[in-house]
């Protein structure tokens, strides 16, 4: 006859597991080194997200690096789409954004799967929050933007974690060009095209002078009705 593990309790699960870990599992981890990191593509970037009357822009450059030194890629999209209404951006590694993003649909899918309805903005941000301080992402300093029954939102994600929402913000290594374009531009209660036009102009202004920015612009443009993404080469597409 079988014996009953004796290191669990008895119905069978283990809950010495933190209740605050994924629901999918462990966050994966790695072992690279400082200078492995030196070999891997990084988007270098300006992101930008803007809070509208009718939802949400996020506007991106197109530009990934090899170690800073090197283009290494001239149509890479940066912002992504990862939930019905919600599009995130991918700042610091290729590889860790895009890991990032892969874990963080999986876990809104769950959610809503478990729970027979959509993620709310927020929850969403503190998930990627949670995710970018325990996970191996590189770094990462992305920027949340999505529309639901409470409103307009947008976010910015440190590498530690911290969420903290505004009605515009900027990030990426191009972040100090881009926001006194941004501010100059900007106004309460923009549309969406207007925003577009605000975020373009701060993308083309931060192309100028950082290396790590280039090769035009994606836009994302979020409503209650969805996202839409758009990739433009010449800037003059948008201006």
């Amino acid at each position: 006859m079988r014996q009953p593990d004796s290191s669990l309790p008895r119905t069978g699960q283990d809950h010495t597991l933190s209740p605050y870990e994924p629901e999918l599992g462990d966050v994966p981890s790695n072992d690279l080194s400082a200078e492995d990191l030196e070999n891997v593509n990084k988007t270098g970037t300006t992101t930008i997200g803007i809070t509208t009357a009718e939802g949400v822009v996020i506007a991106t450059d197109m530009r990934a690096s090899l170690g800073g030194r090197f283009v290494s890629n001239k149509n890479v999209q940066k912002v992504e789409q990862i939930h019905p209404t919600a599009a995130l951006t991918l700042v610091g590694s290729v590889g860790g954004a895009q890991s990032f993003i892969r874990t963080l649909r999986a876990e809104v899918d769950l959610y809503e799967t478990r729970r027979g309805e959509d993620i709310s903005i927020s929850a969403l941000a503190t998930l990627a929050g949670n995710f970018a301080r325990g996970g191996p992402f590189f770094a990462i300093n992305p920027i949340l933007g999505g529309v639901d029954e409470e409103g307009h939102h947008v976010y910015s994600i440190d590498p530690a974690g911290g969420v903290m929402a505004d009605d515009y913000t900027v990030t990426g290594s191009g972040l100090m060009v881009a926001h006194g374009t941004l501010e100059e531009g900007y106004e309460d209660d923009m549309t969406n095209d207007e925003a577009k036009r605000v975020a373009a102009s701060a993308i083309k202004a931060a192309v100028e002078r950082d290396t790590g920015s280039g090769n035009g612009v994606y836009l994302a443009t979020i409503t209650d009705e969805g996202v839409e993404i758009n990739g433009h080469n010449d800037f003059d597409d948008v201006l």
